[in-house]
């Protein structure tokens, strides 16, 4: 999950020359759901979301851990870039004991941040258990910034035992990273609900697709207001200024005539004992039209038809009957180079088993 090439130094040289003058960023968005997409950023809207994001959590010293063909990796240079600091970088595959080398690289007066998938805080979580040298190395960062994908709450507790200062981030590309932190939106950045769909505006929001006209203008509309704001696809609420998503509006099944939400379902899942990491996708069903199905890539204990079971019996108690999951199945779970899952790979596989 991290670039092992010299591409990052190259490109954190040319961040002085790139942020001051006119000529946009380009970032091929991941397809995690769909067809990627080319992004196109501004020198100015990078600016605005790294000066936002040092008012809220502070200036200091940067760890890249992720590639910078992806927004949250971009960023973390364009942060240390306006801090006036020389990042640090992890070299090689993201492991506990590359993490902890990278650290030991940084500077030791100033505050130490980074930017992570959930996938890379569960992997220094399990060491940090065990681990003191782990353990000291992320509780040294004033800030673990986690987005890319839903950080579970087993995870969060689990480092928050642990005194690791995580932040919960919610953005997107298309908003120059993470624009929301712990449910509350950057300074300048606004957040509404519009037509059960998360929008936001602000000064982080991209220019557009490059080449795709029309997709842009589906995606920033400008309202009655003439303020331009950007559709997420995110269904959420917004409540005394806090931000709460609970899903995908493209995520949906429709599984014996009722829509049901498969974010809900994981969600759900996921809080049954055994299941935390569980993914769970949408799949055609001779009888219902549409099922969803678990997806695990291990069983402790090895009794997958109880864990199936208890699952079933919690979303029909959560959501209802017709969302509960039809079966589970154990196989790989597939990841992009940026840590997030892979849902539209997965989605594949199962259908072609």
């Amino acid at each position: 999950m991290s670039d092992t090439s010299s591409e990052p130094r190259a490109v954190a040289a040319g961040l002085p020359a790139a942020l001051s003058g006119v000529e946009p960023v380009l970032i091929t968005t991941s397809g995690s759901t769909g067809v990627p997409k080319t992004v196109v950023l501004s020198p100015a809207a990078l600016r605005a979301s790294a000066s936002a994001t040092a008012a809220r959590i502070g200036e200091g010293a940067w760890l890249l851990a992720l590639p910078v063909t992806y927004v949250a990796g971009l960023q973390v240079l364009v942060r240390a870039h306006l801090a006036g600091t020389s990042p640090a970088y992890l070299d090689g595959p993201f492991t506990p004991d590359a993490f902890v080398a990278a650290t030991h690289e940084m500077p030791v007066s100033a505050a130490r941040y980074t930017s992570l998938v959930p996938a890379q805080l569960a992997t220094l979580v399990a060491a940090a258990e065990t681990e003191p040298g782990v353990r000291d190395a992320v509780r040294s960062f004033e800030a673990l910034l986690i987005g890319g994908q839903a950080l579970p709450v087993p995870l969060r507790e689990r480092a928050d035992a642990l005194g690791v200062r995580v932040v919960r981030t919610y953005g997107s590309t298309e908003t120059s990273g993470g624009c929301v932190y712990d449910g509350v939106p950057l300074d300048g950045v606004d957040v509404r609900v519009m037509g059960g769909e998360l929008v936001i505006a602000g000064p982080t929001l991209a220019d557009g697709y490059l080449g795709d006209d029309a997709l842009t203008a589906a995606a920033f509309p400008v309202d009655r207001d003439g303020i331009r704001r950007y559709r997420t696809g995110d269904t959420g609420a917004v409540e005394d200024g806090v931000v709460r998503v609970t899903g995908r509006r493209d995520n949906v099944i429709v599984s014996g005539g009722i829509n049901v939400s498969l974010d809900r379902v994981e969600a759900v899942v996921r809080g049954v004992g055994g299941l935390e990491h569980a993914v769970v996708i949408g799949v055609a069903d001779e009888r219902w039209g549409e099922a969803s199905v678990i997806v695990v890539e291990s069983i402790e204990g090895g009794d997958g038809a109880a864990l199936l079971e208890a699952a079933r019996a919690a979303v029909a108690g959560a959501i209802g009957p017709a969302a509960r999951p039809s079966r589970l199945v154990r196989r790989p779970v597939p990841h992009l180079p940026s840590g997030k899952l892979d849902r539209e790979a997965l989605r594949r596989a199962i259908r072609e088993e």
